[in-house]
């Protein structure tokens, strides 16, 4: 796939698949397009925030007052904070403001927070789509923040008998509903991460751009080619680790998001993908050895970008022995290993797949959640698995309410 914002690819080797199971997806695929092009406009599940005309519950002249705020300290976990991470790392550049995320029970950033920051001269976006999420709500009394009124604090949660909404209405503080068929993982497009980048001061009609360019004649080929591959090898259940090689830190907080999306969507019935978040070059010194002669039970995704560094290496006057380097830039030597390693790939028979963004800006992220979102759909659907629910999560989380009482 390639357009103006994005290069895909697939190179999978034709021995991990099998020609009667890719035409029984091919089949299915076709009949599941339907479906989901049929679901994204009915108030069902995730998908009904790639609709263009996708309804939000505030008003964006309601939302002017809280753009005076300098600091924003946005308080959740999961889905409801780590497509916001992913949008602030990706365009801090465009960024006035100072964020500040509270992703988990850390108390010494608790702690180092509450003195760095004047509480009143901040704007606190709390975000749990249950309402009773026990990390956020002990973060949010952590820090002392409920007060009756309280002009420096929005709420985004479900409109249900629950803890934070129960907060909501005793101390009358801004609320906005979470849509109660939009789970977290998938929310990224809704109020979740359109609130917080308005508040950015980013692009949000950018951010909502081309959401369906997938689902397109033109486009919707490298889509059905990814899920009829990807099907059949976890059917397989060989290669159960994804290894996001990652060469653009910027993308980070992307892929812990899409981390999760994975993980969480299709780690049912014994079946699965375990994503695995790799900084390279770095970890070229750490793991390279075991991804490339260790157990043939990985797949890679290479994630890269066109940006490019304009400095170049003065080594001439240094040793003759390091004159490769000479006249180079960092982004040349960076660009250099990740061929390196997709030849050495090729070399040795080893799947993986290729993410290229050419343009740094909110419409590539568009793409980026809205591509990641269909396909890992498409995926759970043509392996019988329920993309949107999470049953097992919910035991951890009541076996830890019953410790606490």
């Amino acid at each position: 796939m390639i357009n103006k914002n994005l290069i895909s690819k697939n190179s999978i080797p034709n021995n991990l698949l099998n020609k009667r199971s890719s035409k029984k997806f091919k089949k299915n695929f076709k009949n599941i397009f339907s479906e989901i092009t049929e679901e994204i406009y009915k108030n069902k599940n995730g998908l009904s925030v790639l609709k263009e005309n996708y309804k939000f519950n505030f008003n964006i002249k309601e939302l002017k007052k809280f753009k005076k705020f300098k600091n924003l300290v946005i308080i959740g976990m999961g889905g409801s904070i780590l497509g916001v991470e992913a949008i602030y790392q990706f365009m801090r550049n465009k960024v006035k403001k100072k964020l500040y995320f509270l992703n988990n029970i850390d108390i010494d950033q608790v702690k180092n927070l509450d003195k760095i920051i004047n509480k009143k001269k901040t704007l606190f976006l709390v975000i749990s789509k249950s309402g009773n999420t026990i990390e956020t709500l002990s973060n949010l009394f952590s820090l002392s923040l409920i007060k009756s009124n309280s002009r420096n604090l929005i709420v985004i949660s479900e409109k249900k008998d629950s803890a934070l909404y129960s907060l909501v209405k005793k101390f009358n503080l801004n609320f906005v509903e979470h849509k109660n068929h939009i789970g977290g993982r998938y929310s990224v497009l809704s109020e979740v991460g359109i609130i917080p980048s308005y508040l950015m001061g980013l692009n949000i009609l950018n951010l909502r751009k081309n959401l369906k360019r997938h689902l397109t004649k033109d486009n919707k080929s490298f889509l059905k080619d990814s899920v009829v591959k990807l099907s059949q090898i976890m059917e397989k259940k060989q290669y159960t680790n994804l290894i996001f090689l990652n060469y653009c830190p910027k993308f980070e907080k992307f892929l812990e998001w899409c981390q999760q999306l994975i993980a969480e969507s299709l780690g049912k019935k014994r079946k699965g993908f375990l994503p695995i978040i790799s900084n390279v070059p770095k970890d070229h010194h750490s793991l390279l050895q075991l991804y490339l002669d260790g157990p043939r039970d990985k797949i890679f995704y290479i994630f890269n970008s066109h940006e490019t560094e304009k400095k170049r290496m003065n080594v001439k006057k240094y040793s003759k022995k390091i004159n490769y380097l000479n006249n180079k830039t960092l982004s040349q030597i960076k660009n250099a290993q990740k061929n390196a390693m997709i030849n050495t790939l090729k070399k040795n028979k080893i799947p993986f797949r290729e993410f290229k963004f050419k343009n740094h800006n909110e419409e590539t992220l568009s793409e980026l959640f809205s591509y990641f979102i269909l396909e890992t759909v498409f995926l759970g659907k043509l392996t019988n698995i329920d993309p949107f629910n999470q049953p097992a999560v919910e035991q951890v989380k009541l076996a830890t309410i019953k410790l606490i009482k």
